[in-house]
C-alpha cells in the first residue's frame, strides 16, 4: 500500500454533530466495534475515531476502557480558556481528563452558527496543543468563496491563521471540509480534494517544519460515502475522512473505514 510509505496511518472519523445522546452513544459504539471485528478490520491500517456531544464523551469512554475497544474518541469543540467564570464552556483540561484523544476545531458550522473567526480557532489550537489534545483544524470555502476566490485560498488562509502562533514540531490533523459539500451530496473530485490537501500541507511545513508537515493527516470531509470513499484515498495527500451524516449509519461508516477492501492503495 503507497500510502505506508508515507507513515501516516489513514484516520477515519465520525462527527455525530447534535445527534445520539449517551444511551444510544453506548449502543453504537458497542454495534460499531462489532461490525467493524466481525470484518477483520486491521486495527494498526486505520485509526477509528468518534465525536460525540459531550453529553456522550464519559459513557463513550467508559464503554471503550471496559471493552478494551480499539476506537478512538474525541469532542466536537473545546474553550480557549482553562477555567474561569465562562458560563457553558468546557475547558480541554476538563477533555483530557476524559481520555480524549482529539478535539475538532474550527468546524464550518461553529464559524457560520456560531460566529467563529480565525483569531477563536487559532486560540483554540493552542488550547488543545497545551492540553495533549490532537486538534483536528476544520477549514473550507463557501460556495460564494470558491466562485469569488478560487478553491485553495481560504482554507489556505484558515489553516496559515490557526498555526500563527504555533511553534515547533506538534501533533495536528487538518480535515478539508468545502462548506459547499457539507451534506449536499455532491462532494469534491479527489482531485479537487488531493490539489488542496497539497496546499495544506505546504502551509504546515512553512509554519512548523516539513518533519511536521510529513506527519501530519490530511482528511477529507463533505458528502464522504463509501461509494466515493475509494477516489479521496487513492490521492498522496489525502489521509482519510471527517465523515458527517453517514457516520451516524454503522452499516455505511462500517464500509468507509474499512475502505482497503476496495481501494487498490
Amino acid at each position: 500500500m503507497a500510502r505506508m510509505t508515507t507513515g501516516r496511518v489513514p484516520l477515519i472519523a465520525g462527527n455525530w454533530k447534535l445527534n445520539l445522546d449517551h444511551l444510544q452513544a453506548i449502543a453504537f459504539v458497542q454495534k460499531l466495534a462489532w461490525s467493524l471485528k466481525d470484518a477483520r478490520l486491521d486495527f494498526d491500517e486505520v485509526e477509528v475515531a468518534v465525536f460525540p456531544p459531550y453529553t456522550d464523551l464519559r459513557s463513550v469512554q467508559t464503554l471503550i476502557a471496559a471493552d478494551k475497544l480499539p476506537l478512538k474518541f474525541g469532542a466536537q469543540n473545546l474553550s480557549e480558556h482553562d477555567s474561569g467564570a465562562y458560563t457553558g464552556e468546557i475547558s480541554g483540561a476538563f477533555l483530557k481528563a476524559l481520555d480524549c484523544d482529539f478535539v475538532l476545531v474550527g468546524h464550518s458550522e461553529r464559524r457560520m452558527l456560531n460566529g467563529e473567526g480565525d483569531d477563536d480557532v487559532a486560540a483554540k489550537t493552542a488550547a488543545a496543543i497545551r492540553h495533549g489534545l490532537v486538534p483536528v483544524i476544520c477549514v473550507g470555502e463557501s460556495a460564494e468563496d470558491l466562485e469569488k476566490h478560487g478553491q485553495s485560498a481560504v482554507p489556505v488562509a484558515q489553516l496559515k491563521a490557526a498555526l500563527a502562533g504555533i511553534t515547533g514540531a506538534v501533533d495536528i490533523v487538518v480535515a478539508y471540509e468545502p462548506v459547499w459539500a457539507i451534506g449536499s451530496g455532491q462532494a469534491a473530485t479527489p482531485e479537487q480534494a488531493e490539489q488542496v490537501a497539497g496546499q495544506l500541507r505546504q502551509v504546515i511545513a512553512d509554519a512548523v517544519g516539513q518533519d511536521t508537515a510529513d506527519s501530519t493527516r490530511i482528511l477529507y470531509g463533505g458528502s464522504v460515502k463509501s461509494g466515493n470513499i475509494a477516489g479521496f484515498m487513492r490521492q498522496p495527500n489525502v489521509d482519510g475522512a471527517l465523515v458527517g451524516g453517514a457516520s451516524l449509519d454503522i452499516a455505511e461508516f462500517s464500509k468507509i473505514i474499512r475502505f482497503q477492501n476496495h481501494v487498490g492503495v
